[in-house]
């Protein structure tokens, strides 16, 4: 008898993941949005689901040979835990992130999530939606910081709020269409 589980008998990662990225990009841009303060509450949310659920999320995607869930859940839970460090700066002698620094880190992202978002134009609309407003999330927020510009960051976090609902939406639908084996939400 082998050990070794068949990839089709693990349960699907992408909701768990999916709810993660969702929800921690909710509450960060409901302050960026000015709604609420950054304290740690966003700080643990993103170490905690953004960062570890999808990092869970990402582990099991490669285990079941799926590239792009692999990439994209392991690479944005890694990006959480990277922000909170940037945030909370526990390093003691290194200078703290400057805006011109936060522009690029972000506009990296911002180049990683597009061509992830061309790898979307094969999987279903609401996944499309997710990376593509996750895309202009990060245009937005890399030039807020390169501008100095409250309005672009403003905007950036109404943009956020609806990439996050996204990603939140996705995940429900997931997990309600194979639960009741029929499309429940659409996707």
């Amino acid at each position: 008898m082998s050990t070794q589980l068949d990839k089709n008998n693990i349960a699907n990662p992408a909701p768990l993941g999916l709810l993660g990225f969702g929800m921690t990009t909710c509450l960060l841009n409901i302050h960026n949005a000015g709604f609420i303060p950054l304290s740690i509450v966003i700080i643990a949310m993103g170490f905690a689901l953004g960062g570890a659920a999808q990092i869970i999320a990402g582990i099991i995607e490669f285990k079941k040979g799926n590239t792009f869930g692999a990439t994209a859940f392991t690479a944005y839970g890694f990006f959480w835990w990277s922000l909170i460090l940037i945030w909370i700066n526990p390093f003691k002698g290194i200078e703290a992130a400057d805006t011109k620094s936060m522009g690029y880190y972000l506009g990296l992202w911002c180049i990683f999530t597009l061509f992830m978002f061309i790898g979307t134009l094969k999987h279903n609309r609401t996944t499309q939606v997710v990376f593509g407003s996750l895309t202009i999330l990060f245009i937005l927020l890399a030039l807020a910081n390169f501008t100095g510009s409250e309005l672009i960051h403003t905007i950036a976090g109404y943009v956020g709020i609806f990439c996050g609902a996204s990603a939140i939406y996705n995940a429900m639908g997931q997990i309600l269409n194979q639960e009741f084996d029929k499309t429940v939400i659409k996707l």
